[in-house]
Parts: structure tokens; sequence; C-alpha cells
């Protein structure tokens, strides 16, 4: 991509993600969160087909890791890219997910699909999607399908 349009399109991406004055920050003057709110917003400026992100939150502290949660339901709503997303939280697949696959050890391989049929606007609250029943079920569903005999 030319220089140009790098520029460019670092200027529409920070503002999802909440990056606004970090452009010319180096790597290692940004905070934990901010390295993956960079990540999260890198990716799409790449136009991959079908982005992959293996567990984006996994290292950062609860309360930024629900900010992120937030912030990538809101630029899936308005991206709209598949994007392929590996998570050992059941919450997590089912707050971000429209679908989870389950998938069990050695040769991974799916072992469940399991479609989630909670809302999806960005405008949704999280609090009130985590009291619906179906909610609850996502988050066991998946697990008790890994822990089943043919999963073995």
């Amino acid at each position: 991509m030319a220089r140009s349009e790098r520029a460019s399109r670092m200027e529409e991406l920070p503002s999802p993600v909440d990056l606004s004055g970090m452009a010319g920050r180096r790597t290692w003057e940004l905070s934990g969160g901010r390295r993956q709110r960079v990540a999260i917003a890198r990716a799409p400026a790449a136009e991959p087909q079908v982005p992959l992100r293996d567990e984006p939150f996994a290292a950062l502290d609860a309360l930024t890791r629900e900010r992120l949660r937030e912030e990538v339901r809101t630029l899936a709503s308005t991206t709209g890219p598949t994007v392929l997303f590996v998570t050992h939280s059941a919450e997590e697949a089912a707050l971000l997910g429209c679908r989870v696959l389950a998938m069990a050890a050695g040769p991974g391989r799916v072992v469940a699909e399991v479609p989630v049929p909670l809302p999806r606007d960005p405008g949704t609250d999280v609090a009130s999607l985590r009291g619906d029943p179906a909610f609850a079920a996502l988050r066991t569903e998946p697990a008790a399908a890994t822990r089943s005999p043919v999963a073995a």
C-alpha cells in the first residue's frame, strides 16, 4: 500500500479503538492495553479476507479486557468482515461471536458448533446479555461438548 494511503488509513482507524493522539508514539511508549488496541485497529487496515485474533485479550487486566470487548463488538457491527477469534473463554466467545466452534485437543478438531442467538448490535447492554438464559447455555454447551466421549 502506498505511503500516502497508509497515512490516511491511520487517521481513519484510531477513533474506533480510542487511540487518538497516539500516532506519533513508539511501541515501548504504549501500555499493554494500547498495544492490543493498535493490533485490533491494524487488522482492518490491511483488509484481510478473514482476520485471525488468537487470544488477543489473554494478557490484559479485567477492566481493559472488558473495554476492548466492547470496542470489538462495535467494530464488528460497523466493519462487517468475518473474524476468526480464538479464545479459551466461553463468555468471551458468547459475547463476541455469532457462532462458537468447540474444539477437542490433539489433534485439534471441531466437536461442536453452537450458534449464538444473542443481539449483535453495539448498543446492547452486555449486563443484560449476561442475564439471558441463552447466554448461560452458551457458557456451558461448548465446554460440555469438549468433555464428551466423542471429543476424546
